[in-house]
């Protein structure tokens, strides 16, 4: 029984990991830099504050939603094939920072 019931314990921290938001800097840096570093294909840049504006304004859950979905040269879940919505967002936020 004491089995069971640490098994069914280390399952539950690995699927509660799987779910945590990850950091958008760490987002940025492991999916998004290839393309907003240099604003290939028309990527807002990483800090451009002014190419993020627009962007912005449309709100947060479409931008998501172009992420998830692709947007011009960017494919579906932008290079990112293990994040979640709240992953997205933290990305979203930290590229969009003011520095």
């Amino acid at each position: 029984m004491k089995k069971i019931i640490a098994f069914a314990a280390v399952a539950m921290l690995a699927s509660a990991t799987n779910v945590m938001a990850q950091e958008g800097e760490a987002v940025y840096n492991k999916a998004c830099q290839t393309c907003h570093a240099m604003g290939i294909a028309g990527a807002p840049k990483l800090n451009d504050a002014a190419a993020w504006e627009p962007r912005l304004a449309k709100g947060m859950d479409i931008l998501v939603q172009s992420v998830k979905t692709g947007l011009n040269a960017m494919p579906p879940g932008g290079m990112c094939m293990d994040c979640n919505d709240d992953d997205y967002k933290a990305a979203i936020e930290y590229m969009a920072a003011k520095k």
